[in-house]
């Protein structure tokens, strides 16, 4: 079971007989350390569950430690003589691999001998620094050792979920750390130089962690996470994924900046498993599967999928609709249908979802080896209606359709970064090569928008 989870920063300069003298700049994380680590102790956990951006780091992978011992020390940062052996919980970290390869994310077990890079047969500094406080507050636990991906950050959440669901079942005691330092570009003389936007990034860590509410770093800006140069976001999202199945309750017990790097250390408690919203379904939406299978199925054959028989249920009626792919958040493809062409929804997706992976002229066509990172969105249109004026539109609920001349346009509603009906109306336009001050028709719609893990 879930009985805890925490952040942790990592810089080596923490640990007493590292920092010295130094050690009176991070007094406050210092303090916030003992008091974090003397909670975790308090909760008896029998495995900690470290998530490091400092071991094994892999593009579309996401590594994990298989070794039977994990051991590790301080080396690296002139402490050879602190050092940590810990038994790895295999049976659980098996099985949170296998939660990710079920969304598509592939893992690989490595070894301490390839894992830190600053000093390969040890584990990492994300680890170690923690474990430090760890063990001197008394915990005697087991240990699961997770990296990080550059996966969009919507999966990682997901993925998340998944280990929530999997450590609430499970029959040993977790404990779920992520390790990781904040913007690392705080003020001048930083490591990564100084940029005003470092603050900015660092409080959105904090008030999302105040609040245990994800959403507020799902939606954070890709430049302003470039921007910030950090190491803590990934596994801070996967953290929040794994507790937000319970009513939990988290403590900031210090946030400093010295040396231009934040240092964030939150506990996290965990209360009774939240019940199941009424209508949420545990597996993913019927539109989605298809959409996925769909596009596998043809570059896998070269055929179209069959429908399949019987039709899905509710997939039976005739619609238009879009398939939207993405890869690493950005746009990967999207082909759609504003009235149906087909016998039936089901036909409808097949086709659009195999057009939106190969035949989209904005984009290369997609190969097999892609889809684990491939995102999929259904939007299943009603009927469009015309607009009178533009004071009918609001681009958060209604998509627009705009025709002049023969030539026509199109963009979905609730899309980021359009925020107002002239915009919605100005890109559609644009999409149909009609210029500013032609007249147009304006038509609205709206949409039922199915998701993968919605």
């Amino acid at each position: 079971m879930l009985v805890c989870g925490g952040v942790s920063p990592h810089p080596a300069i923490i640990i007493p007989e590292i920092g010295r003298d130094e050690l009176v700049e991070v007094k406050k994380t210092v303090a916030a350390m003992k008091k974090w680590a003397s909670y975790i102790a308090d909760m008896d956990p029998e495995v900690l569950f470290f998530i490091s951006p400092h071991g094994v780091f892999a593009h579309s992978q996401m590594a994990y430690l298989q070794d039977g011992n994990l051991t590790g020390d301080l080396a690296a940062f002139g402490a050879p003589d602190i050092s940590f052996n810990l038994k790895n919980d295999l049976n659980l970290a098996q099985q949170a691999a296998a939660e990710a390869n079920k969304l598509g994310i592939d893992t690989v077990g490595a070894s301490l001998d390839y894992w830190y890079a600053y000093r390969p047969g040890s584990l990492d500094h994300g680890i170690t620094v923690p474990l430090y406080y760890l063990q001197k507050a008394g915990v005697k636990a087991e240990m699961v050792a997770f990296g990080i991906s550059l996966h969009p950050l919507d999966k990682l959440y997901r993925f998340g979920q998944a280990l929530g669901k999997l450590l609430d079942q499970y029959p040993r005691r977790v404990c779920l750390i992520a390790s990781g330092d904040l913007s690392h570009r705080l003020h001048p003389g930083a490591p990564a130089g100084y940029s005003p936007r470092g603050k900015e990034f660092d409080q959105k860590i904090q008030e999302s962690l105040e609040k245990l509410d994800a959403d507020l770093l799902l939606k954070l800006p890709d430049d302003l996470i470039e921007d910030a140069w950090e190491c803590g976001l990934r596994p801070i999202v996967m953290l929040l994924g794994a507790v937000s199945h319970f009513t939990a309750n988290s403590h900031i017990y210090s946030y400093e900046g010295p040396f231009g790097v934040g240092y964030l250390v939150a506990g996290i408690g965990i209360g009774e498993r939240k019940k199941e919203k009424e209508g949420e379904s545990k597996e993913e939406p019927i539109q989605v599967q298809l959409a996925k299978e769909s596009l596998k199925y043809y570059l896998t054959t070269g055929k179209i999928m069959p429908v399949p028989s019987p039709v899905p249920k509710g997939l039976e009626k005739r619609a238009g609709v879009f398939v939207s792919l993405k890869k690493r958040g950005e746009l990967r493809g999207c082909i759609g249908t504003v009235e149906p062409y087909r016998e039936n929804m089901a036909e409808e997706i097949i086709h659009n979802a195999v057009a939106a992976g190969v035949d989209d002229p904005r984009f290369w066509p997609v190969e097999l080896e892609e889809l684990p990172e491939i995102e999929f969105s259904v939007d299943v249109l009603t009927e469009p209606e015309p607009v009178a004026s533009k004071d009918d539109l609001d681009p958060k609920r209604y998509g627009v359709i705009v025709k002049s001349r023969g030539r026509t346009g199109l963009l979905l509603p609730d899309l980021e970064g359009v925020n107002s009906v002239d915009e919605q109306i100005n890109i559609a336009c644009r999409k149909a090569g009609i210029s500013p001050g032609e007249p147009v028709k304006l038509y609205r719609f709206e949409v039922i928008r199915y998701k993968e893990g919605r």
